[in-house]
């Protein structure tokens, strides 16, 4: 005679997943007897004039129509006269020199940038007052073409 290839760890795992699948086919079965179905019109849901969602339909008496051609789209950011000032001042709020990097705090968005030794035009200290340009480097924000604000 030979034994059974299952441990009773192995079978009190399995009867539990079946106790939790009996239960799960119980509580669908008890939703279904329940005769609460879900309907599309029950999904349904609709934003008024504030920007809040409700479930009601809007009032047709207060729904204004715009003539679509009277619209203006206009993009800004491609327009030079709109474009930010590529240079920022900022402090230097920390800078290691032998290992050839540190930090400069932008004075308008009180931002700490990172600088790297190669990004400098001359050579500053920490507490100097800087002019630098913003680059997306690979791990965030860096500072190019930094020098000296006199």
């Amino acid at each position: 005679m030979g034994r059974s290839n299952e441990t009773s760890g192995k079978k009190e795992v399995k009867k539990k997943q079946e106790q939790k699948r009996k239960e799960k086919d119980q509580k669908r079965a008890l939703k279904k007897s329940e005769g609460k179905k879900s309907s599309f019109e029950d999904m349904i849901a609709y934003v008024d004039e504030f920007g809040k969602i409700s479930s009601t339909p809007p009032d047709p008496n207060k729904i204004t129509v715009t003539d679509a051609s009277s619209i203006e789209l206009e993009v800004t950011r491609n327009k030079p006269e709109f474009a930010a000032n590529p240079e920022r001042k900022g402090i230097v709020s920390f800078f290691n020199e032998s290992k050839g990097f540190g930090f400069i705090r932008d004075l308008e968005s009180n931002q700490r940038v990172f600088v790297h030794a190669n990004n400098l035009l001359e050579p500053v200290k920490e507490d100097n007052i800087v002019i630098f340009e913003t680059v997306r480097g690979s791990k965030g924000i860096a500072a190019m073409k930094v020098r000296i604000f006199r």
